[in-house]
This record gives structure tokens, C-alpha cells and sequence, in this order.
């Protein structure tokens, strides 16, 4: 296919490798750092990403944009671009491809849609590009094409519906199992920690439930760094469940979770400065220590 001019928004962890991958595979890939922090301009120089500096003339010199961001964010940054759009009259196809509700991502196709410009529901299943097989971009909509012409080009593009909603709707029931999982088993151990029994609990889930037991230990002491922008992500999964008529109560749960990590002093690491030498037990008497501390 053509190569195109792609603007990655914003080049975080998943976004600065999808933006590598796509310019590895020949396309302009630029971004906008204007506000943005001194790691996420490091990782977008890391992945070789122009910077535009404006939104204005991010959206008159791209062919498409990506959404990829924290999903909190999701709804202001839509109405940036269609602003721009509107100031500009350039309409460049721009996807959505963070984690967020169906009824959200419904909202954020109204706004570009009012500004006169081809919306793309998206939802990334997977790491970022390099860190294992290359991730799942999920698209539905009534003209996916923009985002379908990338597949393989570092990334994966799985049509799901013509629907704006149900690419959405995949990611969050796919997070409900992954991040909902390890919220669990954190507040499962916490408790254990709380009430005295850990250790018997430890070895008896070394005993009887191996594997389980070895994913709590890979994954549990690294959460605090996604913990911050994982609640959002957990109140738009709870979101998702209400709205099809099923308790939100999980993800309600989980997203509590995330809140006591991201007060913990672990909270201020990130994927590339965590230490990765902390033990699941290290962790979780910090963690225990956190849950009766407010903000």
C-alpha cells in the first residue's frame, strides 16, 4: 500500500512503539509534544517520531490520526482535533483506540462526525509492537478502511462490525479478564496479607495452584506503574458491563484497587525505571500499607 502521513497522539508506551512499527514499515509517522511530558518526548524521539508541534498542523498534513492515550483523556482530545478540523477544514480519518466504554466511544464518533471526518472505533489487544507478537487492533465502523490498510505493518487490523461501539465493547471485555484478573489476585492476597494467613496461602496455592501462583508473582509487583491510568480504564469496563445489564461491581472493585497502588511510592516508576528485583511478598506489605492512606 501507499505509504501515508500518521499522527500518533499520544507516544506513550503502546503509542511510541505502534508509531516505530509504522515507520519502520515506510510511512510519515508524526506526533504532537506541545505540554507533553520530558518521557513521553524521549520515547517519540526513541521511536523516531517528527514532531509537529501543533494540533492545527497535525491535522492539516496527516492522513490519519490515532488515539492513544489514557482513556480519561479520550473525550478532550477528540474535540482538540475537531476544533482544528473545524479551524482548518482538513478531515483526516481519525480512530479512537483507547480503552473506553461503547457509549464513550459513541460520544467521541459524534464529536468528529460533527466536524465532517471519517471516525474509526479501534481497541488494542496485545503489547506494543516489539514486546511479542504483534498487538490486535480490533476496528469496527461503517469505513474501517484506513485503519485496515495498515495491518501488518507492525500491527494486526481486525475488522469486528460496521458499528461504531463494538470494537470497544471487545477491548473492554477482553480487560475485564486480564486487568480484572490481577485485581483480584491483589486483593486477594492483601487480605490474606491483612488477616494473618499469607504465608499458609502462599503454599498452599504453590501446591494446588502453580499456575496461578507464578502469574501473581510475574505480574503483581510491576502494577503500580499502569496503575494511575488503569482506574479510568476500569471505570469505563464497569461502564461497559452496566450498560449490557450486568454488575459493575467487578470493575467497580478493581478499580479501587488501582487507586491504592497509585498511591504507593511504586506508582512513580515507569515500565522502563520499575525494579524489576521486587519480590510479590516486598510488594504486597507496601501495598497492605497503603490501603487505609487517603490521597
Amino acid at each position: 500500500m501507499p505509504s501515508k502521513t500518521i499522527a500518533i497522539l499520544m507516544p506513550g508506551d503502546m503509542g511510541h512503539g505502534v508509531g516505530r512499527a509504522l515507520r519502520e514499515s515506510g510511512n510519515d509517522v508524526v506526533t504532537c509534544l506541545a505540554g507533553r511530558s520530558v518521557h513521553t518526548c524521549d520515547l517519540a524521539a526513541q521511536a523516531g517520531l517528527r514532531d509537529l508541534g501543533s494540533m492545527i498542523d497535525i491535522v492539516k498534513n496527516t492522513d490519519l490520526i490515532l488515539s492513544i492515550l489514557p482513556p480519561a483523556s479520550a473525550m478532550a482530545q477528540a474535540q482538540s482535533v475537531a476544533d482544528a478540523m473545524q479551524a482548518t477544514g482538513a478531515r483526516p480519518v481519525y480512530a479512537d483506540c483507547n480503552a473506553i466504554s461503547p457509549s464513550t466511544v459513541q460520544s467521541v464518533g459524534d464529536i468528529i462526525a460533527a466536524a465532517g471526518a471519517t471516525f474509526v472505533d479501534a481497541g488494542i489487544v496485545g503489547l506494543a509492537p516489539g514486546k511479542g507478537p504483534a498487538p490486535r487492533f480490533y476496528v469496527s465502523g461503517p469505513d474501517v478502511g484506513a485503519l485496515s490498510d495498515l495491518d501488518g505493518q507492525g500491527i494486526q487490523v481486525r475488522p469486528v462490525g460496521t458499528e461504531i461501539g463494538q470494537a470497544s465493547a471487545l477491548k473492554m471485555t477482553y480487560a475485564a479478564l486480564t486487568k480484572g484478573t490481577w485485581t483480584l489476585h491483589t486483593a486477594l492476597l492483601m487480605t490474606a496479607a491483612r488477616t494473618g494467613v499469607l504465608p499458609d496461602l502462599l503454599a498452599e496455592f504453590d501446591y494446588s495452584q502453580k499456575a496461578a501462583l507464578a502469574a501473581m508473582r510475574s505480574t503483581i509487583p510491576r502494577l503500580p506503574a499502569d496503575s494511575g491510568r488503569w482506574v479510568g480504564e476500569m471505570e469505563e469496563i464497569a461502564t461497559t458491563f452496566a450498560e449490557a445489564g450486568v454488575t459493575s461491581g467487578f470493575h467497580d472493585g478493581a478499580a479501587e484497587i488501582f487507586r491504592v497502588l497509585s498511591r504507593t511510592p511504586f506508582a512513580n516508576e515507569t515500565r522502563q525505571t520499575m525494579d524489576t528485583t521486587r519480590t510479590l511478598e516486598d510488594a504486597l506489605a507496601v501495598y497492605v500499607d497503603y490501603l487505609d492512606r487517603s490521597e
